[in-house]
């Protein structure tokens, strides 16, 4: 997906300072309910989980280390920066991290290839795009069949955001091969803005910019009413993979992480956007109107976030299916062995 690729992720420097943290963690807790400490916290065993370092993923990740949650069921979680999901992915695969929270088409793409990973929690339940139109294109191009005949920008081509549009343009009944992408990566907003095209996948804060710039929203799959009408349904994204061999072994362990971002999941429903802000390392937010992306996390986050890390079966077609429409997965591919319901149920 495009809003986890390495022109998107926002990866703070490792030397994030601890007064800083401290701050953030101070802000998080004084609204939030505190578990006992368990026993097995006395361990003292680090384990690293690796993430795309975007701002929309991270979020329960970011308040459950904030917030203590995962201390307070016994594990001590260092979360890794990775510059896109697929080098999370790649960074599992390869032995580096014991866990990585990707999207899903990036788990499926790597579970197809051979990975022998399992996929046992989520924390994401929409894609984080939408599809806008230029302003000066909002008046003519109301609708996705609409987009036939029309340069529509995407992050590259073969990436998921390229194929849920595909997706989404033969749900609408138009012919894909009218449409003509162009891969814009980074530069993808100022050229919708600019009317360089005429329709591109954006994100948050880039949809509010664009909107009040006088583009038109034609799909904003980070809504759960849009996902309903348009996808048909919540659309499963971010989640946790472990290395199958592993999975055993790790069971008691990945048991208390499903415990512990459940309990961010709820949480972070009850906070303010100060809140939510501050428990993210200040690196990953600079540069940002923080008032305004509060706001933006206020605003989507009871679509985006379930409030269970239950991987929900059909979500998780949705997704599949998209990936067989845009080329990515063949078809009749079973992906069923990727999900494991044993540590967060179904």
């Amino acid at each position: 997906m495009a809003c986890c690729d390495e022109s998107t992720a926002r990866v703070p420097d490792t030397d994030v300072s601890r007064r800083s943290l401290f701050k953030g963690a101070a802000l998080v807790a004084s609204v939030m309910p505190v578990a006992k400490t368990t026993a097995a916290q006395a361990q003292g065993k680090s384990i690293k989980l690796a993430y795309c370092s975007q701002l929309l993923c991270g979020v329960p990740y970011e308040v459950a280390r904030s917030g203590g949650f995962f201390k307070n069921h016994g594990v001590d979680v260092e979360l890794v920066y990775t510059r896109g999901g697929s080098a999370a992915m790649q960074a599992l695969v390869g032995g580096a991290v014991d866990y990585a929270a990707t999207s899903l088409d990036v788990a499926i793409q790597a579970f197809t290839k051979g990975a022998d990973i399992r996929r046992f929690l989520t924390t994401g339940r929409l894609p984080l795009f939408a599809v806008a139109t230029a302003p000066k294109a909002a008046a003519t191009i109301t609708s996705v069949k609409a987009m036939e005949g029309k340069t529509v920008g995407v992050s590259a081509l073969g990436n998921a955001d390229h194929a849920l549009t595909l997706y989404l343009l033969k749900q609408a009944g138009a012919d894909a091969h009218k449409v003509q992408f162009a891969t814009l990566g980074v530069n993808l907003l100022e050229a919708l803005r600019q009317g360089q095209i005429d329709v591109g996948l954006v994100q948050e804060p880039a949809l509010t910019l664009i909107t009040r710039a006088g583009g038109r929203v034609l799909v904003n799959a980070m809504d759960l009413a849009d996902a309903q009408k348009y996808l048909g349904g919540s659309y499963e994204f971010m989640g946790v993979a472990v290395r199958t061999k592993e999975f055993e072994q790790r069971r008691p362990e990945m048991l208390a992480l499903g415990k512990a971002l459940g309990d961010a999941l709820r949480g972070l429903r009850t906070m303010s956007g100060e809140q939510m802000i501050a428990a993210l390392p200040k690196e990953m937010t600079t540069g940002l109107d923080l008032k305004e992306f509060g706001d933006i996390l206020v605003r989507y986050r009871d679509s985006l976030y379930p409030d269970t890390v239950a991987i929900d079966p059909a979500s998780s077609q949705r997704v599949a299916q998209s990936l067989v429409v845009g080329g990515l997965l063949q078809p009749g591919v079973n992906v069923a062995p990727l999900h494991d319901a044993s540590i967060a149920g179904g």
